[in-house]
């Protein structure tokens, strides 16, 4: 007995609001990861141990946790440690952000290792002081380089949204769960919703391997 497709039973109006959500999580959290990210690279790569160590050991949290794990532990967690209750759509925001920052740290890192000697020495003469240096010199050479590894963990958390269902958030993938209950059309449901992920993330990734073309041939 072979299946029959119906797309049309598919109401695509909590799809699109599910999807404003997912958007709004994924430019929220790439916020919090792009801005912050930086700064925790400059922790990671301090002289001072009891700097650094904390700034590694929050890097490598999120990096060797799974996020889902991470956002559960800020839904349910946090209010009972720390007696502070915030929206599910906030708790998912933060939990997605400092996941993002943590990578993006270690973008940056490598980024910033990466800045020639001779720049540094330039704006030594010109009489730079350190501060000076990060914010003129390191700094954008920095996010230049970075910007590649930037774009796909954007596209990476923009995918990961969907993990936030779990907890209520009413994003694409949780309207799609509901959609699909109330239709008893998962195949339709499902198919729609991972072809809006694949519409969103393909031309990005289009965009991040041109970049890094551009870049090869700009070095060689």
């Amino acid at each position: 007995m072979g299946y029959s497709f119906d797309f049309q039973s598919v109401s695509f109006g909590p799809l699109w609001e599910g999807l404003i959500v997912t958007l709004e999580l994924t430019v929220a959290a790439n916020l919090i990861g792009v801005v912050l990210g930086f700064p925790l690279a400059l922790l990671i790569m301090s002289r001072f141990a009891p700097i650094r160590l904390p700034a590694m050991l929050f890097v490598e949290f999120f990096r060797c946790t799974p996020a889902i794990v991470q956002i559960v532990w800020f839904f349910y967690c946090v209010p009972m440690l720390f007696n502070v209750f915030l929206g599910s759509m906030t708790m998912g925001i933060l939990a997605l952000g400092l996941n993002l920052m943590a990578f993006n740290a270690e973008a940056y890192r490598a980024a910033i290792q990466a800045v020639p000697r001779e720049q540094l020495d330039a704006g030594i003469a010109l009489g730079l002081n350190p501060l000076q240096r990060t914010l003129h010199i390191v700094l954008p050479t920095a996010v230049r380089a970075s910007i590649p590894v930037l774009l796909t963990n954007g596209i990476g958390i923009f995918q990961q949204t969907a993990l936030v269902a779990i907890v209520a958030v009413q994003d694409l993938m949780y309207q799609a769960k509901t959609l699909a209950t109330e239709t008893y059309r998962p195949i339709e449901t499902f198919t729609i919703v991972a072809l809006v992920y694949f519409a969103v993330s393909f031309p990005v990734s289009q965009i991040v391997g041109h970049l890094e073309r551009r870049r090869q041939l700009m070095m060689s």
